[in-house]
């Protein structure tokens, strides 16, 4: 590998080759932040001063993760690689699968989203010994807020145990002056007596020791349920390291070298984690900036940026100020407004008073300048828009935008964003978007169950459950692929409560009804014809089978996917996060029927949750972003929008939580000064720097309330850096006639930067179904024999890995330093395992869908038991104990200039005496029917072996199909031809896929294609 310092500038560079000991990154907003963090991780490796699995980078979401992933694949080489790049939560969830047993834990435990977090105090709210917090009018009113509360206990690493100590020694201490003191300013103290104060702190050490108790009882509900919250991620890790020291010093040995990114959105606890690994070396690096640290109200605490270098006194400072993003007044005018966050930004910490200036208050010499320099030469403008009323606010962006569009021809829909502070605020703008014909996009992380497709499946299930639901029989007749015409509607509508009829009761006496039409009849046939076959379904289907028995038998997934346009690709893909939620509650719960469904969702939305929502931005097509700040966060955009800045919109008025953690328990330096303004000041400073080209803050004087807002306070203190009000503040707003909005542009398909085997074989057989598969991600009707062989798959991987680890024999990352292991890497099966241990793993491993009826259910769960005795038999004196299980590898393919990844994961790498290797994959089949191997399965095999080739060199001893069922191999192994015909084969395919043209190839193979039935192009 050869890294090209050259690309990076002073500063960078001095970041990415900094050696060994602590190190700060002071990383301003589009300074190259990540950059500056994987090219830092791909040089430690470069340098050798570390391998892969020696690093570990910790980030904040997700998406984040991916992106390092991404950009560190394109610099290294190698075609596997075993990085610890992850979230906090992803990397403690890691280890305590690994050592949950130590600490106490079932390491099978399942982890609990908020909601259902609300559920199991909600089904259990009778253990919760409560008072105050379970009023008699609304019991439940509180279990949001408790929830919160012990979250926040977590982020700041208090255990129940703690918590109880502290209500306790309150009890003993009622009359501490000093609890009265913190309870109390000083001016309400005056007006209570002396008994009144008292009275006070007993009722508030009262509710104290009921929050206690209740954090105890919710810690005691969790392990009873084999569960875990994410906040328990953290502190269950943290509980591992202090008390297991063994095995810190494991961790601290792997991670020569800890790289912490996003550092200021760390909240105590993960900060604490981070000390104690990074221990004794202090190897550590974390990546950040104080005046970006926006999330509060998830925990984060900005003193852990602010304190770092008390932390680390000998540590160094790397500033990065040059931007690649902005103009330059965008900057200055960021970073004037910014400073009045002083004397709590970091900027300000690390400053010298200069006591012998002349200046009688001295002069501030910082040891850091935070000033952003931008680096293109950028012509920023920067505007104030004001209209009367929200509704001429929206036009008046709409406006700008299409003076814009119209001014420069090369940029496109996906250059503008509309940020707003709360989700509420977008509305507006989506609706005055849409009658515009603004293409847009609404970003949010939660509203699933507001979506329109989401919505129709809910309420059919809804109408399966009671016939007579008419508000839901309602939706259901007036979607589109019911063809009722809305006049017929009316009338049915209107017989219904003349007759006090259901809807339903209506539609089956509609013959008998005036004024139906023949086209009516027909329409109600259908709708009746399909509430009676999916309600006899569900009484031994489960959910996730009546919905898309729906989907496919309406016509509806055939509607979604027909036309590529903004609002249809929208639908499919709410459609899609549906449809794994449905499939995430079939594996948590063990009533998997329509009623436990909705039972379900009703519980989530009492609880106020509408749905979480997974937004991704690459998928196209090109629209208008609106979102939150918040959401906004990371990203850029050549115009951007800041909206309703007005009193009390932006900045917002401080909400506090409804339970406040005591001041005593609260472990993080809380800054002085107003924390709520402060925090608003960082969100406005972030939204101010999306911005490239274009800053335009907008408001209105009427809202609709009794009284016209005042200006944000953020636009009055921008004033005093210069910014004027744009002339004409109460200009003439153009009618939608005047307003030129351009064409719609061509729908864009999302192309994957990685590629999988599975991707590779859908384009070679039909574009088209790629397509579906895998740009649409359209769900897939389960077949028997699917269910059955990811059981039998599952069944086998959890039986191997348990063998490893009975054998101590470690498993090796392909990428890991050698470690000592039996020379024998095979056993007696008795001696390590039971055969009724097997078959107990098969029972909990097994999948229960998409059996056609009880009967087969039952033949093929027979087939595994006895398909299990018979391999188990064949183990009985010679058990291998694999080398690796669930392998995962990026093969990187070179052709004129290109790189593309493929990425793909192997079953099973088992090792030889001589220290061979050899790829297995299973198949459920029998190989009987194998008579010879077919080209494209041989070409997965090809594909893992130009993989591990990278890693093995000639150490590859074959390359094997285990066909389960009758316990038989077919081995080879692929020649240098065979091989080099593979990889240009890949090559060709993943071109072809990236031009994004999706040809239909109708054929034979149509009649096998999972998305035969809504396929206009199908060969049959």
């Amino acid at each position: 590998m050869a890294m090209d310092l050259k690309l990076l500038n002073p500063e960078q560079k001095k970041a990415v080759t900094h050696g060994e000991g602590p190190l700060l990154i002071v990383a301003g907003a589009g300074t190259g932040k990540t950059t500056v963090i994987t090219q830092r991780l791909a040089w430690l490796i470069e340098q050798k001063k570390a391998k892969g699995n020696e690093i570990l980078v910790l980030t904040f979401t997700d998406k984040a993760a991916g992106e390092m992933e991404e950009r560190l694949d394109r610099l290294l080489p190698y075609g596997y690689l075993d990085l610890w790049v992850s979230t906090f939560h992803g990397f403690g969830q890691r280890i305590l699968e690994q050592h949950a047993l130590e600490v106490g834990l079932p390491n099978n435990f399942k982890l609990l989203s908020q909601t259902q977090q609300w559920m199991l105090i909600r089904q259990n709210f009778d253990r919760f010994n409560l008072d105050y917090y379970r009023p008699l009018g609304h019991p439940t009113k509180f279990i949001s807020a408790l929830v919160k509360h012990f979250s926040r206990c977590k982020d700041e690493d208090i255990s129940p145990q703690e918590y109880l100590k502290y209500a306790e020694d309150l009890k003993l201490n009622s009359d501490s002056a000093e609890f009265i003191q913190n309870l109390l300013d000083e001016e309400t103290r005056k007006q209570f007596t002396k008994k009144e104060l008292k009275e006070v702190a007993t009722q508030e050490i009262k509710k104290i020791n009921e929050l206690a108790g209740a954090y105890h009882v919710y810690q005691q509900l969790l392990l009873e349920n084999s569960a875990l919250d994410f906040g328990d991620l953290i502190i269950h890790c943290l509980k591992l390291f202090r008390e297991r020291p063994a095995i810190l010093a494991r961790y601290r040995m792997q991670f020569k070298y800890v790289l912490v990114d996003e550092f200021q959105d760390t909240n105590w606890a993960q900060y604490e984690m981070v000390k104690l690994l990074a221990a004794s070396k202090n190897n550590i690096t974390v990546v950040g900036d104080d005046d970006q640290s926006i999330y509060k109200f998830r925990g984060a605490s900005v003193s852990n940026i602010l304190e770092f270098k008390k932390d680390y006194p000998k540590s160094e400072e790397v500033v990065l100020t040059k931007n690649y993003r902005s103009a330059q007044n965008i900057l200055d005018l960021s970073y004037e407004f910014i400073k009045q966050n002083d004397p709590n930004r970091l900027e300000y910490k690390l400053s010298n008073f200069d006591k012998s200036a002349k200046s009688k208050k001295g002069k501030l010499e910082s040891k850091i300048s935070k000033e952003l320099k931008a680096q293109k030469d950028l012509k920023g403008e920067i505007e104030h828009l004001h209209a009367e009323t929200g509704d001429d606010e929206v036009k008046l962006v709409i406006e700008k935008i299409a003076a814009l569009k119209k001014l420069d021809k090369e940029i496109s829909w996906n250059d503008f964003a509309v940020l707003v502070r709360a989700n509420e605020a977008a509305n507006p703008f989506i609706s005055g978007f849409a009658s515009f014909g603004v293409p847009h996009q609404f970003v949010s992380s939660r509203g699933l169950y507001t979506k329109t497709v989401v919505l129709d499946i809910i309420n059919y299930l809804k109408l399966l459950d009671n016939y007579h639901e008419s508000s839901a029989m309602y939706r259901i007749m007036s979607m589109p692929i019911f063809s009722f015409d809305h006049r017929q509607i009316i009338n049915l509508n209107y017989w219904a409560k003349r007759k006090n009829w259901s809807l339903y009761e209506t539609f089956q006496r509609t013959s008998g009804i005036p004024n139906v039409s023949a086209e009516t009849l027909a329409s109600v046939r259908k709708l009746l014809s399909l509430i009676e076959k999916h309600s006899a379904l569900t009484v031994e289907k489960n959910v996730s089978e009546i919905v898309y028995g729906f989907l496919e038998d309406s016509g509806y997934l055939k509607y979604l996917t027909g036309t590529d346009n903004i609002q249809y690709r929208q639908q499919v893909s709410f459609l899609n996060q549906f449809y794994k939620k449905i499939k995430e509650f079939e594996q948590a719960s063990d009533d998997k029927s329509v009623k436990a469904f909705l039972a379900s969702i009703e519980l989530e939305i009492e609880s106020g949750d509408l749905g979480s929502l997974t937004p991704n931005l690459d998928e196209g097509p090109e629209a208008v972003k609106i979102m939150t700040v918040h959401a906004a966060k990371g990203l850029e955009f050549k115009y951007v929008f800041v909206a309703n800045l007005v009193d009390r919109r932006f900045p917002t008025t401080e909400r506090r939580d409804p339970i406040e953690l005591p001041d005593t328990l609260v472990k993080e330096i809380i800054p002085e000064g107003d924390i709520h303004l402060e925090e608003e000041r960082r969100l406005f400073y972030v939204a101010m720097t999306r911005a490239k080209s274009g800053l335009y803050l907008t408001s209105a004087e009427d809202y609709g309330g009794a009284t016209k807002k005042k200006l944000s306070r953020f636009l009055t203190e921008l004033g005093a850096f210069g910014l004027k009000l744009a002339p004409g503040a109460k200009s003439r707003i153009k009618s939608s006639a005047e307003i030129e909005i351009a064409k719609d542009s061509d729908i864009s398909f999302a192309i994957p930067k990685k590629f999988s085997f599975s991707q590779l074989r859908a384009y070679e057989s039909c574009p088209w179904q790629y397509r579906y598969a895998f740009v649409l991600s359209i769900p897939i009707k389960g077949k028997s024999v699917f269910s059955f062989g990811q059981t039998i798959h599952s069944t086998l991987q959890r039986f191997f890995q348990a063998v490893i680890d009975r054998t101590s024999v470690h498993q090796r990352d392909l990428f890991g330093d050698k470690v000592e292991s039996k020379k024998n890497r095979t056993v007696k099966a008795k001696d390590v395992i039971s055969l009724d241990e097997l078959l107990k793993i098969y029972e909990e491993s097994w999948i229960d869908d998409w059996y056609e009826s009880k009967k087969q259910k039952e033949e093929y769960r027979k087939k595994g038991i006895e398909l299990l005795k018979n391999l188990y038999k064949g183990w009985e004196k010679s058990l291998p104990v694999p080398r690796s299980l669930e392998e995962w590898f990026n093969l990187k393919l070179s052709d004129d200039g290109e790189v593309y990844t493929l990425a793909g994961r192997i079953d099973r790498i088992d090792e030889g005496k001589d220290g061979k290797i050899e790829i297995i994959d299973y198949k459920t089949g029998s190989a009987k029917y194998e008579e010879k191997m077919k080209a494209e399965d041989k070409d997965q095999l090809l594909i893992y072996q130009l993989a591990a080739r990278e890693v093995f060199g000639d150490k590859i001893s074959g390359l094997t199909f285990h066909y389960v069922e009758d316990d038989h191999k077919v081995t080879f192994l692929g020649d240098e031809k065979e091989l080099e015909k593979t990889r240009a084969k890949a090559v060709k395919l993943i071109k072809e896929i990236k031009k994004g043209q999706f040809t239909p190839k109708p054929g034979p193979l149509c009649k096998f294609c999972d998305f035969k039935d809504i396929c206009e192009f199908r060969a049959y």
